[in-house]
C-alpha cells in the first residue's frame, strides 16, 4: 500500500467552471479516508483526479511520494469500485474477477491465486459461474470490490459504492466493507455523501463544501468538535441546532446566552471560556446538538412552541420554534427517548445542557479550535 498527498490542487473545466479549490490533504499509508459532502462539492473529481481521469489544473498529486499528474492512468496503481459495479454482463463471476489480471499478462497459476484469495476474502464462492444479472445488488457490490481487489493496488478509490443499494442491504454491506478494510489495512479513500458510511467507515473523515476542505479528523472529533457551522450543521442526524444568541452576564457575573428574549445558562471548561468572553455583547451563532436537549416541567429551560412531532418508536424528533425569537422558520430540534405525547401549538420547555453549547463568530468559525 502506499501514501496518498493532494498539494495545493486546483480543477478548473473548460468554460470557466471552478470544482476543486487550494485543495490540500495527506492520506496515510494503509489509512482509511472517507470523503464526504453534499453533491456537487467535488468529492468524486478528486477521486477521478487521483485516478488519472481528470487532469488537475494546478497542484501535485503523489502517491508513494511519487508526483502521478503526468502518469497515464493504468501505470498509477490505483484501483476504482464505481456506484454502478461497472461488472462485464457477458462474463461470469470468475471471469469478472480473472480480467483484470489478464490485461496485466499474469501467468495461469498467478491469477488463479489471486482470485481464489479474493473469492474466500469476499465468500463469493457459489457465484462464481453465474452472470452479473444472476445476482442481487449486495452480491454485484462485492463482485465489484473482487475485482479492484484481486489486482492488490497502491490505493484503493471508492466512489459511492453502496448508493445503488437499498437501506437493509446498505447497512450490511457497509459492516461487511468496514471488517474488510480493517482486515486489509489497505490505503482507502471512500466518496459518499452519507455521513453514516463516513463516520463507520473512516479512520479519518474530510468533509468537502463547494470544492474546499472544511475538516479532516477521526469521526468522534468530527461530531464533537467541528470547525465550522457547515461541518456543525451536515454532520448529525439530525443535525445541530445553530441559533443567532449574544453571550452575556447575569447579577452574579455568570455567562448566559440570549436568545430572543430568553436566556439560558452557558458553562464551559475553563480552557474554553477566553474564547467565548472575546464575544461578549456581539452577535454570534450559538450551537447544540438534538440529543442535548431535554423535556422539563420546571420553570427553567427554553419555552418552544411545538411545530411538527415525529414519532420513530425508540425516539421522538421534537421541532419547535423558540418563542419570542424573531424568525418563525428558525426551528429548534430535540431528540427525546421514548415516545412522548406532544400536540402541534403546545408551548413546552426544553432544557439545554449548559456544558454542551458550541459557538461560532459571525463568519461561521468556531471559537475553540481543536
Amino acid at each position: 500500500m502506499a501514501s496518498v498527498d493532494f498539494e495545493r490542487i486546483d480543477k478548473i473545466y473548460p468554460g470557466g467552471t471552478q470544482a476543486v479549490f487550494d485543495f490540500s490533504l495527506t492520506i496515510a499509508d494503509g489509512e482509511a479516508l472517507a470523503l464526504v459532502g453534499p453533491s456537487g462539492c467535488g468529492k468524486s473529481t478528486l477521486l477521478r483526479l487521483l485516478a488519472g481521469l481528470e487532469t488537475a489544473t494546478r497542484g501535485e498529486l503523489r502517491i508513494e511520494g511519487m508526483v502521478v499528474n503526468e502518469l497515464p492512468p493504468q501505470q498509477r496503481n490505483v484501483a476504482m469500485v464505481f456506484q454502478d459495479y461497472a461488472l462485464y454482463p457477458h462474463l461470469t463471476v470468475r471471469r469478472n474477477l480473472e480480467f483484470p489480471l489478464k490485461m496485466r499478462n499474469l501467468t495461469r497459476a498467478e491469477i488463479e491465486r489471486q482470485v481464489n484469495w479474493a473469492v474466500e476474502l469476499l465468500s463469493l464462492g457459489g457465484l462464481l459461474d453465474r452472470l452479473p444479472k444472476q445476482l442481487s445488488g449486495g452480491q454485484r457490490q462485492r463482485v465489484a470490490m473482487g475485482r479492484a481487489l484481486v489486482r492488490q493496488p497502491a490505493v484503493f478509490l471508492m466512489d459511492e459504492p453502496l448508493s445503488n443499494l437499498d437501506a437493509r442491504l446498505r447497512v450490511q454491506i457497509r459492516a461487511e466493507l468496514g471488517e474488510l478494510l480493517e482486515r486489509l489495512h489497505a490505503t482507502t479513500i471512500y466518496v459518499t455523501h452519507d455521513q453514516a458510511e463516513a463516520m463507520t467507515l473512516g479512520n479519518r473523515v474530510a468533509v468537502v463544501n463547494q470544492g474546499r476542505l472544511q475538516q479532516v479528523a477521526p469521526p468522534r472529533e468530527l461530531y464533537e468538535h467541528p470547525a465550522n457551522v457547515f461541518v456543525a450543521s451536515f454532520i448529525g442526524n439530525p443535525p445541530m441546532n445553530l441559533l443567532p444568541a449574544r453571550l452575556i452576564a447575569d447579577n452574579a457575573d455568570r455567562l448566559q446566552l440570549r436568545l430572543g428574549e430568553q436566556h439560558t445558562p452557558l458553562l464551559q471548561p475553563v480552557a474554553t471560556l477566553e474564547a467565548w468572553q472575546d464575544q461578549r455583547d456581539t452577535l454570534l451563532i450559538a450551537g447544540i446538538r438534538p440529543e442535548h436537549l431535554a423535556l422539563t416541567d420546571g420553570e427553567t429551560g427554553l419555552q418552544v412552541i411545538v411545530r411538527d412531532v415525529e414519532y420513530l418508536g425508540h425516539e421522538t424528533l421534537l421541532h419547535g420554534r423558540i418563542a419570542g425569537l424573531d424568525s418563525a422558520e428558525l426551528l429548534l430540534t430535540a431528540r427525546l427517548p421514548g415516545l412522548r405525547t406532544l400536540h402541534r401549538g403546545e408551548m413546552v420547555r426544553l432544557k439545554p445542557v449548559a456544558t454542551e453549547w458550541h459557538g461560532f463568530d459571525a463568519s461561521g468559525l468556531a471559537l475553540t479550535r481543536h
